[in-house]
């Protein structure tokens, strides 16, 4: 290391700290610390500590490193989040409660855990981060987050409309799908009894609705209490898109839980301007085969077909049949009719025993509901319940009747074929697993939006807007690095030319080498991005002090390798 001076043109020079080194066979150098604001005698102190040889002192510098805080991560993620501008779409002015929530995105992202946990993230005596520092977050409370989440939310309207204004222009395709995750605590009125995804059926949840842009970027997140149907949170989507975000002809697609015929007749039909794209459920499409509006032998050299049926009017339906996921379906429905076999083969035993022999019709019956309603296979089983006798058998006439559709799914839209193409209706629909990812990672992989225990209705709508932000800064972080993580970096266009979209979407080729190398194609290693996120903590920001009278500490931060420097480029931060 070596002090050198700057001549800063009408202003007094600038004093550096700086160090040199070696890249690529060429000798570069860096800052290390910026010693302007220092006096005159310490600036002289420290040059002469740094000095060896004959014109020098011939004292070797020494430092002590009394404090170290990983700053790789937290440079990365905050350096994206002000690259997409997130920070002005909160405040265009700097204040505290910006900065808190910022401090709250991102602590989300990279070590997600309650209020406290991040208040004592930011705080000078207990951070393991530069985040407080980078923030000039000095001291934050667990009171002053709740401030600032309840900042947030009146705030959320103007947010997610300047989002759609970014993502959702007129005729797009706008994903929507809701999920829901556990509540713990009895206090908060959103927390409800209902169908429980997480399968934790006996504590209250609540439901929340992701509106995503094609490419599955999150752009709007919408609470609702855990009691309410999926179906039931559609108008208020509707509502939302058209008269807030003032955007008038949209291509709903939604599942076929969600966009039901009810749905259609209710919210999509009287609104002009407004197309959708979802599916038929089982029994629909029983129905067309019964009809025979679906012929079974439009399979036999094809896997997708449009067909037509009076039932819908004014609208396409395109038939498609994945022999993998008919291989997949029989095989699951033969191990849970095993299953179920084997639980009431219990049952008929007990009814049969000499000692304690199980008798009652109605006690019977409650052994029996409760297999049948584990294994939801009533619908395949003929039963016999007497007093003291149970029989059952399969009743295999069902059983043919739905093994006769097994694989097949049939899209419906009222997007006209010139508009969009039936592959590609079926490829848009498709899409709809990137809503799900979303979901994967909201809730559990990444960000841990569940448990939730707050108490207060606003606090749990701010707490899942804060989650939904810091998607979107993953998002955006997962696009920009994935030459060097597993995902694709280019879609397989090329690689799929010609293929069918009704079967599974592989992966690029390029993804593959990846995968199966475990390297990039300039052999470095190949990360998850939880993964990567570990490794740039490995960069770190320490505190030097040196061992001399009077020089204050310095701040050094730890030179990133070549894979570190290469993701950090991939994102456009510098440290």
């Amino acid at each position: 290391m070596y002090i050198e001076t700057v001549k800063n043109r009408n202003s007094p020079p600038c004093i550096l700290l700086r160090e040199s080194y070696r890249e690529a066979g060429r000798v570069r150098k860096r800052t290390v610390s910026n010693l302007t604001h220092w006096p005159p005698h310490l600036v002289a102190a420290m040059r002469a500590a740094l000095q060896t040889g004959a014109g020098g002192t011939g004292v070797t510098p020494d430092f002590d490193i009394i404090r170290s805080r990983a700053h790789g991560h937290v440079a990365a993620a905050l350096g994206t989040l002000r690259h997409l501008g997130l920070d002005h779409l909160l405040s265009s002015r700097p204040c505290r409660q910006r900065d808190l929530v910022l401090a709250m995105i991102v602590a989300r992202i990279l070590e997600p855990g309650s209020k406290l946990a991040a208040a004592r993230g930011l705080n000078a005596a207990t951070r393991s981060s530069t985040l407080g520092e980078l923030l000039d977050l000095q001291a934050a409370t667990a009171d002053e987050l709740y401030a600032a989440m309840d900042w947030l939310l009146k705030r959320q309207p103007r947010i997610e409309k300047a989002l759609a204004k970014r993502h959702f222009a007129e005729g797009t395709l706008v994903l929507y799908d809701v999920s829901s995750t556990y509540f713990e605590g009895r206090k908060c009125n959103l927390a409800q009894r209902g169908y429980s995804r997480d399968g934790k059926g006996d504590k209250p949840q609540i439901l929340f609705g992701l509106l995503c842009d094609a490419q599955g970027c999150p752009v709007a997140v919408e609470v609702f209490p855990g009691n309410v149907r999926d179906t039931k949170t559609f108008a208020a989507q509707v509502e939302k898109v058209r008269v807030r975000f003032g955007v008038e002809r949209v291509v709903w697609v939604g599942d076929r839980g969600m966009i039901t015929d009810e749905r259609i007749t209710d919210d999509l039909r009287p609104a002009q301007n407004l197309d959708w794209i979802t599916a038929l459920n089982a029994a629909q499409v029983r129905a067309l085969v019964a009809s025979e509006s679906l012929q079974l032998t439009l399979f036999d050299e094809q896997d997708l077909a449009e067909i037509s049926d009076a039932a819908y009017p004014g609208e396409r339906l395109i038939a498609c049949r994945n022999p993998l996921l008919t291989v997949e379906r029989r095989q699951k429905r033969e191990q849970l009719l095993a299953a179920t076999e084997a639980e009431l083969d219990k049952i008929v035993a007990a009814t049969k025993r000499e000692k304690w022999r199980l008798v009652g019709q109605e006690k019977i019956g409650l052994r029996v509901g409760r297999v049948l309603g584990r294994f939801k296979m009533a619908k395949h089983f003929r039963l016999t319940i007497a007093d003291g006798c149970f029989e059952y058998e399969r009743d295999t006439d069902k059983i043919a009747r739905e093994a006769a559709v097994d694989g097949i799914y049939i899209i419906r839209t009222s997007v006209p074929a010139d508009a969009l193409s039936a592959p590609d209706t079926v490829r848009t629909y498709k899409s709809l697993a990137q809503v799900e990812r979303a979901f994967r990672s909201i809730k559990t992989m990444d960000l841990k939006v569940r448990p939730i225990f707050h108490r207060l209705d606003d606090r749990v709508r701010a707490h899942v807007f804060l989650c939904m932000l810091a998607y979107y800064v993953e998002w955006h972080m997962r696009k920009a690095l994935a030459p060097i993580l597993f995902h694709d970096a280019d879609p397989p266009t090329t690689d799929d030319a010609g293929r069918s979209p009704v079967a599974p979407k592989r992966r690029s080729l390029e993804a593959e080498r990846k995968a199966r190398t475990q390297q990039t194609a300039d052999g470095q290693p190949v990360h998850s991005f939880p993964t990567l996120l570990r490794d740039l903590a490995t960069i770190t920001r320490n505190t030097l002090q040196p061992n001399m009278a009077q020089i204050p500490t310095l701040e050094k931060t730890t030179r990133p390798t070549e894979l570190q420097q290469r993701a950090l480029d991939l994102l456009g931060v510098r440290l």
